[in-house]
């Protein structure tokens, strides 16, 4: 009889439908998860209504289970599973999985860790170019002072003139890294490995400095470290003093790497600054969230990794849950 795969988070069709020809798969959406839609109606999935007791029910009898962002496996979750022996996560932090404790019951934790970093990248590179280069359409039935106006307002700066401070040079800060060498900017990198083990990564220039010297000394700042509890609210008042009033600060990693309420005072001193954050904490973000209406505040739904492609890599998380139910090693396990 296959063993009964559980997911909580939506797939795409190919993988699901991969995933049901090789083990019983129930679709059994988490209480926390946002709502979504089915899968393929062509898929061999049995649909079940999505709220948590439906899930309960389920557990007791599931060998897999698949998750993305917010579905949450700690210790009372694995409790109402006890026939686990292998969770997927489509994607490539694993803050919602509490490893320490899968490990000590011996299931396996898989995961896609390089899936998204070409979204990621490329969507922090729309986020700089938003801010430089602004470029406005010309409105329907615009004269020549319309057009002229623009031609004269609309003066942007080169990314080349810029120095990039990446905080966390990982997989997506390495590929930025790349990315923004090629296209002329100076880069800075933090980060807590030693700096000749970085530069043995890479093979373009970059200057290795601490958090104080790459918040003051950037035009741009961009997070990209993981979810680890030392890093919580990392970005806090005292490191927001440190960048100059005219930095853009990119948060397109984690929403609990920041200070939100510390953010906020900073943004509206510095009218001259910029901030984007593509994630929040708590996700979605409350109506007190203090951030909301800055006039040089962007926020974003968490869609930094939402590529059609990126979206594929990270359900192909299914094969290495296979492996491990077929007692195979997996090709990327955290546990």
């Amino acid at each position: 009889m296959p063993a009964r795969v559980l997911i909580t988070e939506t797939l795409t069709p190919a993988a699901t439908e991969w995933l049901g020809e090789r083990a019983d798969v129930v679709w059994c959406a988490y209480d926390d998860a946002p709502p979504v839609p089915p899968v393929s109606p062509v898929s061999p999935v049995s649909p079940v209504s999505p709220v948590s007791p439906e899930l309960d029910a389920h557990l007791g009898e599931a060998e897999g289970l698949i998750v993305r962002t917010y579905t949450v496996v700690d210790e009372g979750f694995l409790d109402r599973a006890p026939k686990l022996r292998v969770v997927g996560r489509a994607g490539v932090g694993l803050d919602n999985i509490d490893l320490e404790a899968c490990k000590k019951r011996g299931v396996r934790v898989v995961y896609t860790p390089d899936a998204n970093t070409q979204a990621v990248v490329e969507y922090v590179l729309a986020l700089m170019l938003d801010r430089y280069r602004p470029r406005t359409e010309i409105p329907a039935g615009a004269g020549a002072q319309t057009f002229h106006g623009l031609r004269k307002t609309e003066v942007g700066t080169q990314l080349d003139q810029l120095t990039l401070g990446i905080v966390g040079f990982g997989r997506i800060g390495k590929r930025l890294g790349k990315a923004v060498h090629a296209i002329g900017m100076n880069l800075r990198v933090c980060d807590l490995l030693p700096e000749v083990e970085l530069r043995k990564a890479v093979d373009y220039p970059f200057e290795y400095v601490d958090h104080a010297t790459l918040y003051g000394g950037c035009d741009v700042v961009s997070l990209h470290v993981d979810g680890r509890a030392s890093n919580r609210r990392m970005v806090d008042g005292d490191a927001l003093k440190l960048l100059r009033d005219d930095c853009l600060f990119i948060n397109a990693a984690r929403g609990m790497l920041v200070d939100g309420d510390a953010l906020a005072k900073w943004a509206k001193g510095q009218p001259r600054a910029g901030v984007v954050l593509d994630v929040h904490d708590p996700e979605p973000p409350p109506g007190s969230y203090p951030l909301f209406n800055l006039p040089n505040v962007r926020l974003l739904p968490h869609i930094a990794s939402r590529t059609e492609q990126a979206l594929e890599n990270m359900s192909w998380v299914v094969r290495d849950v296979v492996a491990v139910l077929e007692g195979r090693e997996p090709k990327c396990a955290a546990v």
